[in-house]
């Protein structure tokens, strides 16, 4: 199996380090933001991992290359000329994928100890085009998920946009925590093109495939997105 990191963000939160480096290569106890989820993806035998790069992408190359990839053989999706986001991101790197029928897409930007083959478990059984890791933690923006366990909706708590893929007249809220598993029948189906989110495609895919979800609640998880949270995440993750 293969994998994608998403290390292409400007990471504007984690200011003032990003002025002079990329965000995947913020430290945590002594190692690197982008190293950490390497070794995480090995605990599951996925040693073969792409990683986006645009934000002082020179850096990211250049510590990939000097640890031998940390013992994982490491590809990059140049996006130097302009950010793709998430979605755009991962369809630039769709040839990387060709020949898998699933792999893991995750923001560097988040450590975790979420066991991936519960995630994978979940998808196998339920056959869904996707399953999204996420948990019942208080946030400003949910997936909607109906009484099957199928993808719905989307809403943002504070400004109370909320958009209806499916009819359910029961819905509960999950925050979605950066970690995917995905079928690469994905590929054809995403009609966006140039600068899009993963968000957009699994609401419009929404309405006719099954997207699902594994609650991974209790696990230890850290958005790793500015300076206080590093503090925190080095308590968490040694």
């Amino acid at each position: 199996m293969k994998a994608m990191i998403l290390a292409a963000g400007l990471g504007t939160r984690l200011k003032p380090f990003t002025d002079e480096h990329p965000k995947a290569l913020a430290v945590v106890n002594g190692k690197t933001l982008l190293q950490r989820n390497i070794e995480y993806l090995q605990q599951y035998d996925i040693k073969e991992v792409i990683v986006n790069v645009h934000h002082f992408a020179d850096q990211i190359k250049d510590i990939v290359a000097q640890n031998n990839g940390w013992g994982s053989t490491i590809s990059f999706s140049d996006e130097t000329g302009a950010v793709l986001e998430t979605g755009g991101g991962l369809l630039k790197a769709a040839p990387f994928f060709e020949a898998e029928e699933n792999f893991v897409l995750m923001n560097v930007d988040i450590l975790s100890n979420i066991d991936l083959t519960k995630l994978f478990y979940r998808q196998e059984i339920e056959k869904n085009i996707a399953t999204l890791a996420v948990s019942k933690r208080t946030t400003s923006r949910y997936f909607l998920f109906n009484g099957y366990g199928h993808l719905c909706g989307w809403e943002n708590v504070n400004s109370g946009e909320q958009k209806i893929t499916r009819f359910s007249d029961t819905m509960v809220q999950r925050a979605f925590s950066g970690i995917h598993f995905i079928d690469t029948k994905i590929f054809p189906l995403i009609k966006q093109r140039g600068k899009f989110s993963m968000v957009d495609v699994y609401l419009d895919l929404s309405k006719k495939h099954n997207i699902g979800y594994y609650d991974h609640s209790g696990a230890k998880f850290m958005d790793v997105g500015n300076i206080k949270s590093i503090e925190k995440a080095e308590g968490m993750f040694k």
